[in-house]
C-alpha cells in the first residue's frame, strides 16, 4: 500500500486532536475562514486552471467553479460551524446497574474520516471544518477535475494549522487517481469511516469495492408529484426553484409527477423553465399538452425517468392517481428528496407515510435538501442509506460514542 505512511501520519495526528478544547478549534476555523477570504484570488487562480480543462457544457461545470460570491458563502459557513455547540462529550445514557456499576455513553470522534469527492472543490473546506470542529481527522480524495483547487484549499488549511501549533496531518490530500482512491477504501485500521459524495457510478464502485465502513450520500434522483388539488402558483414556483436554481446539485427537480386531472395547467406550470432552456422529455400525454406550448419539448423515453441529470433537462409523468405517483417513486427514486404538493392534507400525510426517501416535502421544493438550510451547518453530504445517519449528515451524524463504566471492586459471577 503505497500510501500507508500518509494513513499512518494521520491516524497519529488524529489523536492529537484530542488534546484540543472547543475553544481553540473555534478559533482555527475562524482563522481558516479569514484566510479564505485573504487569498481569494489564491483559489480562484487554481480553480481558473481546473475550469480550463472542462467544457462549459459539461453538467459538472458549476459544480467545478468557483466565485467571489461561492467563497465568501463557504468562510460564512465556516465561521457558523465555529459557532454551533461541540457535538463531542455529551453524554447520551446513563445509568447505574444493580450491582453498583455505573454506565455513561458518551459522544466521541470516528477517529479518520475518508472523503472521496468529485468536481466539488467547496467540498474541501465543507468536510475539514466539520471534521475538525467534531475532533475528526480527515483524508481527502478529490477528483482530477478540481485537483488544483483543492491543492490550494488544502495549502492554506496547512498554514493556518501550522500556524496554531497543529498537525498539519490532520488533513491530507490524496492524489486524484484510481489507484489511490482504492487504497483508501482498503486502509483497514486507518481510516475509520469512507463517506463517497458524487454520482451513482462513483458509490456504487465505493460500496462494492470497500473493505472499511461506507455510509452512502449524494446520487438523487428526486421527483416531486403535482397532485389534483395542488395550487398553481405554488406548483409553478416550487417546480421552478426545484429544477433551475442550481441544476448540478443532488438534491435538484428530475421528474416531474402530474395528475391527469391537471394536465390542461401543465404548460403554466412549466412556462418559467423556458427562460432557462430547460428541456422537457414529456409522455404521451404530457407531450400532447404542451404541444406548441412549450418551446424545448421531447417525447419520453424509457430511459427518461429515473436519471438523476444534472442539467436543465426534467422528465415529466402522467399518472391517474396518488398510488400510481407513489409507484413510480418507489421504482424510480433513489432515497434522496421527493416531494408533493397538494393543499389536501390527507394526500399529503399519505404521501410523506409511504414514501422511502431521507427527505420527504409538502408544499416545498426539494431543493432545501442541505445542511446549512437545515439549521445544521455546513454539511459532509446526504445520506441516502438506513443503517446510521440519514439525510443531511453535519457535526453529529460524524461522531460515534463510547461507554464510559465505573465500579468499586465488582466483579462478574
Amino acid at each position: 500500500m503505497q500510501l500507508k505512511e500518509t494513513f499512518e501520519r494521520v491516524k497519529r495526528a488524529s489523536k492529537s486532536l484530542a488534546l484540543l478544547s472547543d475553544q481553540q478549534r473555534n478559533e482555527i476555523l475562524l482563522s481558516v475562514a479569514d484566510n479564505i477570504i485573504n487569498n481569494k484570488a489564491r483559489i480562484l487562480e487554481a480553480n481558473a486552471q481546473d475550469l480550463a480543462k472542462m467544457s462549459q457544457d459539461n453538467p459538472l461545470y458549476d459544480r467545478l467553479q468557483l466565485t467571489d460570491s461561492r467563497l465568501e458563502g463557504i468562510a460564512s459557513d465556516m465561521r457558523n460551524v465555529a459557532t454551533l455547540p461541540s457535538p463531542l462529550g455529551h453524554i447520551t445514557k446513563q445509568k447505574t446497574l444493580p450491582n453498583g456499576l455505573r454506565l455513561c455513553r458518551v459522544s466521541v470522534p470516528f477517529g479518520v474520516i475518508g472523503m472521496i469527492y468529485e468536481a466539488r472543490p467547496n467540498v474541501t473546506f465543507d468536510v475539514f471544518s466539520l471534521c475538525f470542529k467534531s475532533g475528526n481527522a480527515c483524508v481527502l480524495k478529490g477528483g482530477k477535475d478540481a485537483d488544483c483547487s483543492n491543492r490550494e484549499e488544502v495549502a492554506l488549511i496547512h498554514e493556518v494549522l501550522e500556524k496554531h501549533g497543529v498537525s498539519k496531518d490532520v488533513v491530507a490530500l490524496l492524489p486524484a487517481t484510481h489507484e489511490a482512491t482504492g487504497e483508501m477504501l482498503n486502509a483497514v485500521g486507518y481510516v475509520d469511516l469512507c463517506i463517497p459524495r458524487g454520482g451513482r457510478k462513483l458509490i456504487d464502485f465505493v460500496r462494492d469495492t470497500a473493505r472499511i465502513p461506507v455510509i452512502e450520500t449524494g446520487a438523487g434522483v428526486v421527483n416531486t408529484y403535482f397532485d389534483k388539488d395542488g395550487d398553481l402558483e405554488m406548483g409553478k414556483a416550487i417546480i421552478t426553484n426545484a429544477k433551475t436554481r442550481r441544476v448540478s446539485v443532488c438534491n435538484a427537480l428530475d421528474c416531474l409527477l402530474i395528475h391527469q386531472d391537471r394536465l390542461n395547467d401543465l404548460d403554466c406550470l412549466v412556462s418559467s423553465l423556458s427562460e432557462k432552456s430547460v428541456i422537457i422529455f414529456a409522455d404521451e400525454k404530457a407531450y400532447t399538452a404542451l404541444q406548441n406550448k412549450y418551446p424545448y419539448l421531447e417525447h419520453a423515453t424509457k430511459d427518461s425517468f429515473g436519471t438523476e441529470f444534472m442539467d436543465y433537462k426534467l422528465a415529466i409523468k402522467t399518472v391517474a392517481s396518488l398510488e400510481e405517483a407513489l409507484n413510480h417513486i418507489d421504482e424510480y427514486g433513489s432515497g434522496h428528496s421527493e416531494a408533493v404538493i397538494t393543499m389536501n392534507k390527507q394526500t399529503a400525510r399519505n404521501f410523506q407515510a409511504h414514501v422511502d426517501a431521507a427527505c420527504v416535502y409538502w408544499n416545498a421544493p426539494t431543493s432545501f435538501t442541505d445542511g446549512a438550510q437545515f439549521g445544521l451547518g455546513a454539511e459532509i453530504g446526504i445520506s441516502t442509506q438506513k443503517l446510521g445517519p440519514r439525510g443531511p449528515m453535519a457535526l453529529e451524524e460524524i461522531t460515534t460514542y463510547k461507554w464510559l463504566i465505573e465500579g468499586e471492586g465488582q466483579i462478574r459471577k
